[in-house]
């Protein structure tokens, strides 16, 4: 566990639901990438932009609803997570959840990571 007394890393921030821990390098870059397309853009007071528009495609047919989720996924990792390059999103819907597979690297070493996000 990870907590703000042993930060190793350049990348951190606070993890989320767990009050006194951390997250570095890679798993911060994922969480990065969770608050990202969890947050409608307009929910930041300080960054009205901030965020992606995918909750406007909730009640459309899965048909429409996936490339237009996977089209505003990819324009707000780009927007917001400048240290990643999208090498491909891809989406499976759960019952009623979508989740969204997205491979990524770092842009300086070019190494790849998997991140799964439930919407």
């Amino acid at each position: 566990m990870r907590t703000l007394e042993n930060i190793n890393a350049e990348w951190w921030q606070v993890k989320l639901n767990n009050i006194g821990e951390v997250v570095e390098d890679y798993e911060d870059i994922a969480q990065c990438l969770q608050i990202i397309l969890t947050t409608p853009k307009g929910q930041d007071p300080h960054r009205p932009e901030f965020g992606s528009d995918i909750w406007k495609y909730i009640d459309y047919p899965v048909s429409e609803a996936i490339p237009n989720i996977i089209k505003e996924a990819i324009n707000a990792i780009t927007l917001w997570e400048p240290r990643v390059d999208i090498k491909s999103i891809k989406a499976e819907v759960d019952g009623s959840n979508v989740i969204l597979k997205i491979d990524w690297s770092i842009k300086d070493t070019g190494e790849i990571n998997r991140t799964e996000i439930r919407l």
